[in-house]
């Protein structure tokens, strides 16, 4: 699993499948390059906090693309989470869940 970098990246994962969920939004866009490989992106914007508040989010999300995307992510695609302000307070089982069930809505 690598990571997105650059805008024009994230900027294509717009394009594709959204499931918004109350922590955050996961956007899937498969990449048409024989790549087997997944990216994921976090992206939190000032209106979720301050930068101690926006780190934190990153941190979880990349905890839960760590422990659930391996087994339910989608191979050769880009994975995109957009953070919301209810992100900060969720517990963390109720995140994992979500994601579990916003990759199950993409993969229709």
């Amino acid at each position: 699993m690598t990571r997105l970098t650059r805008r024009s990246e994230y900027l294509a994962a717009n394009g594709g499948k959204r499931a918004p969920m109350p922590g955050f939004v996961l956007l899937v866009r498969a990449r048409e390059d024989a790549d087997p490989t997944m990216r994921i992106g976090i992206t939190v914007s000032k209106k979720v906090g301050n930068a101690v508040a926006r780190n934190r989010v990153k941190r979880r999300f990349r905890a839960l693309a760590r422990e659930v995307l391996p087994a339910a992510g989608i191979a050769g695609a880009d994975h995109v989470l957009i953070g919301r302000t209810s992100a900060i307070e969720r517990p963390y089982e109720s995140l994992k869940t979500e994601l579990v069930k916003a990759l199950r809505k993409v993969t229709r």
